[in-house]
């Protein structure tokens, strides 16, 4: 059913309005606008990775259109932690303000300080950690300790007379944790006593029953492939999953290799998360890439981007015999990540060619290398009954996640009322712990292609779609100004067609004929004659060949 997009009404005093500007209806794109007395305040700014049917775009941002003109009233962007889905749209919000603070813990803002530095932006930052209160504008922040697939993440509780709200950020529950900081159940029994009015809560793994394992449980895996493999190993991941990596760092080192970092981003990152002593570098290990290939086969762990199967990652490359590392025989692929909805063709497509050059690939279909970031529906029912929030709204995840984690709520007591199953630009008031739909934003794409920032249109990828499955095809007559007459042509040029440009022979006197009916009716506007053109040659390509190519005429008048 289609959006039905209407304005909320004038924001009412003591009221809090929360628009979600992303994450929701997808995996990614996660962004939050949350709006007190005349005062915004976002909770995190991501990108979303395009898809098959975007052909051409790098990333996709949140669309900034409903804050645009209120730039000026953003206290503060909170990062709950430093995954790309919540900091990577953060450089083109601080394009058109560049003093707006960025509020996170240490590890994320070095993250998102690092790639600002890419984009020649020096931010405004204050560093928090679990426990600490902070007075944000006309926000109360606290800050709470939560498990993820990435160190130092946290939730946060906002404050405001209209109410209590816990915003989860992206989280689970697992108990033996690699860094031994687990996510805070007491914190959140404290504010389920006091009283949590509006709970936005991760909702990527709703659908699955039980509860998420633990990440420790991985390390005896990649231990054993490790020391199975007969030559080089090469393990992919996200870049900023700093857990992993320590795990791979380990399990080399455990059976004497060396491992070298493999992508821009993989280096920059496991960089800053030594430095800082989230990721703990045994002695020896680690060894430059250029030197690397000194090594023995047997002696080597490569650590690489490209899991989602990124046509310019560092995987897809070896895939396509383009990287240094040429994969072969006896060499081991270890795909240590989950699969992105809508990535599942692309990883499938590199898996394939890895295993054509003879390299064994170790994935999550055949071998326990990844577990999730995100809590299952076991953990998620745990969390509404310490909090007993009066009322929900599930963020993070594409409409199947969410539906599932309103009807957890919903087996919890909370009245289904109070589950507000909401879409990007859904604007939602709290008052008195009444949480109420009174608005939709209209909310679009924002495609990053290239050095463009929203340039690119739905329309324009329709015919960039067109062009990839269709063909092309440009059709040049000259006429006489005077009389309509075809003085040249046509002329007619295909490209993505199998067959010869001499199959258009046949259509070329129709076109004629339709040119010269319409000279004969008193047709001389060129834009009418260049559609008589796209017409007939559509018509004939569509009855002849079955296609739909996109069609340029051109009509010269001479």
């Amino acid at each position: 059913m289609p959006t039905t997009v209407y304005d909320p009404p004038v924001l009412a005093p003591g009221t809090l309005r929360v628009i979600p500007l992303g994450g929701l209806g997808e995996v990614g794109r996660n962004m939050t606008v949350f709006e007190y007395e005349g005062k915004l305040l976002v909770v995190d700014c991501g990108v979303l990775f395009p898809e098959e049917h975007q052909p051409g775009v790098d990333l996709i941002l949140p669309d900034f259109e409903p804050i645009k003109h209120r730039l000026d009233d953003i206290v503060g962007v909170v990062l709950t932690h430093g995954h790309e889905d919540h900091i990577g749209a953060v450089p083109y919000l601080l394009k058109l303000k560049g003093d707006i603070p960025l509020i996170g813990s240490g590890l994320t803002l070095a993250l998102i300080e690092a790639k600002l530095k890419e984009h020649r932006i020096r931010p405004y930052t204050l560093t928090v950690k679990e426990g600490q209160r902070e007075q944000v504008g006309p926000f109360d922040l606290e800050f709470i300790a939560v498990n993820h697939s990435i160190p130092d993440a946290l939730a946060v509780a906002i404050r405001t007379p209209a109410g209590l709200v816990l915003a989860t950020g992206d989280f689970k529950m697992d108990q033996l944790p690699l860094d031994g900081r687990i996510t805070d159940l007491r914190a959140f029994a404290r504010l389920g006593e006091e009283g949590v009015d509006l709970f936005l809560v991760d909702s990527t793994n709703a659908d699955v029953p039980g509860f998420t394992p633990a990440e420790k449980a991985i390390g005896p895996v990649l231990d054993q492939v490790i020391a199975r493999a007969p030559r080089r190993v090469v393990v992919a991941s996200f870049s900023s999953h700093v857990h992993r990596v320590q795990q791979v760092l380990d399990a080399a080192h455990a059976n004497g290799r060396r491992v070298a970092l493999l992508g821009r981003s993989m280096v920059r990152n496991m960089g800053i998360a030594a430095d800082l002593g989230y990721l703990n570098v045994p002695d020896g290990v680690l060894i430059d890439y250029k030197k690397a290939r000194d090594l023995p086969d047997d002696k080597i762990v490569y650590m690489s981007t490209g899991s989602q199967g990124e046509p310019m990652a560092v995987l897809s490359r070896m895939a396509n015999l383009d990287h240094a590392i040429e994969p072969g025989e006896g060499d081991t692929i270890i795909l240590a990540s989950s699969q992105i909805p809508g990535n599942e063709n692309a990883i499938y497509r590199v898996i394939d060619g890895l295993t054509k050059l003879g390299a064994t690939v170790v994935h999550k279909g055949n071998a326990k290398v990844h577990v999730s970031g995100h809590a299952a529906a076991g953990e998620l029912l745990y969390c509404y009954n310490i909090l007993k929030p009066k009322n929900v709204l599930p963020v993070h995840g594409e409409y199947r996640h969410l539906m599932a984690n309103a009807k957890l709520a919903r087996e919890t007591g909370i009245p289904e009322e109070n589950t507000i199953l909401g879409e990007n630009g859904t604007v939602v008031d709290l008052r008195d712990g009444v949480a109420r739909v009174v608005g939709q934003v209209d909310i679009g794409f924002v495609y990053v292609d290239g050095s463009s920032v929203g340039e690119i249109t739905d329309a324009d990828l329709k015919d960039r779609r067109i062009l990839g499955e269709e063909g092309f095809i440009s059709v040049i007559v000259v006429v006489d100004s005077a009389t309509g007459k075809i003085i040249s042509g046509p002329e007619i040029h295909a490209r993505g067609f199998a067959e010869d440009d001499k199959v258009f022979d046949s259509v070329k006197p129709k076109i004629a004929a339709a040119l010269a009916e319409a000279a004969k009716s008193g047709v001389r506007d060129n834009h009418a004659l260049q559609q008589v053109v796209r017409r007939t040659i559509g018509r004939w390509v569509n009855q002849s060949l079955r296609r739909r190519p996109m069609i340029v005429p051109m009509v010269i008048e001479a």
